[in-house]
């Protein structure tokens, strides 16, 4: 990680505890975005993969707070619990207490575990952010719980752990896979300029379906613009594009062929050609273009 982002810890409004971080805060009298980017699901606030988050944010001087939010997602205190949501909300505030952090520009930015996480928090506390860039993200624990169980998938043993047992058990775990479930909330972030990607690929060989960003799309989108359950089987049995939806330009910020696209209100899908990825340029050149009131 950056030798300029350094490692902090800051309370939780959760539960008075103090939870690390990594945080970089740039030596100006102006106002400057702020960055959370949330780590993905079988790691901490440390992997190698904030790295770019941290490194874009140095380069374009604006903060950026990594924070751990109680760490991996194999346990009842992680994954998408209210310390989670309030560890998160209270690296903003320690952010904003430390920097001139410009209330109109404050992003959010996870892949795979960490888009899981977006997603939470967009639904969870929409008024906060300006932008949510979500990558390959989980949006129903109880499906991607079946999802793994037939693949065979180490993850369903974590959302089990999280959330109690299998979906199912007794009526306290199947609450706790709602309350944990991104789709529970997300309609609530349709004010949220909310911006929603997955590779083509994944499912097939990554281990997120792009079902997820697909039905996500819908909880948030305009009826007339929701995606038909036909099509969102033919994207995900084949790996394919259905012919009638192939996209007809491309993004320079992607550096891949963009398969699909579909804006609606304030969100947006992205199908790309690749897999369980984040391609960094495209997330955060899109939070930059966003802006509250803009």
């Amino acid at each position: 990680m950056s030798d300029a982002a350094k490692q902090i810890a800051y309370p939780s409004s959760a539960d008075g505890t103090e939870q690390p971080a990594l945080f970089y805060a740039p030596e100006t009298k102006e106002p400057v975005p702020l960055l959370v980017g949330l780590h993905t699901w079988s790691v901490s606030y440390t992997d190698p993969a904030n790295e770019p988050y941290a490194q874009w944010c140095i380069e374009h001087g604006w903060g950026v707070i990594l924070p751990d939010f109680r760490g991996p997602n194999n346990r009842p205190e992680a994954t998408g619990s209210e310390l989670v949501v309030e560890d998160i909300l209270s690296a903003v505030e320690y952010a904003k207490g430390r920097a001139r952090v410009d209330a109109r520009r404050v992003y959010l930015v996870g892949a795979s575990g960490g888009g899981y996480t977006a997603f939470l928090m967009a639904g969870r506390a929409p008024d906060v952010w300006a932008g949510v860039s979500a990558w390959v993200p989980i949006a129903d624990l109880r499906a991607w719980h079946e999802e793994c169980t037939k693949a065979g998938r180490v993850y369903a043993q974590m959302i089990e752990a999280s959330c109690g047992g299998p979906p199912g058990t007794d009526p306290p775990t199947d609450l706790q896979y709602a309350k944990r479930s991104p789709a529970t909330y997300l309609r609530n972030a349709r004010g949220v300029p909310l911006d929603i990607n997955a590779g083509i690929l994944d499912g097939h060989t990554g281990s997120v379906p792009i079902s997820h960003s697909l039905v996500a799309f819908n909880l948030v989108a305009e009826e007339a613009d929701r995606i038909s359950p036909e099509d969102i089987r033919h994207f995900v049995e084949k790996a394919e594009t259905p012919p009638h939806l192939r996209a007809t330009f491309s993004d320079p910020d992607y550096g891949r062929a963009i398969l699909f696209r579909r804006s609606s209100g304030n969100a947006r899908i992205t199908i790309f050609d690749g897999g369980h990825e984040i391609l960094y340029n495209a997330a955060l050149g899109w939070l930059a273009r966003q802006a509250k009131g803009a």
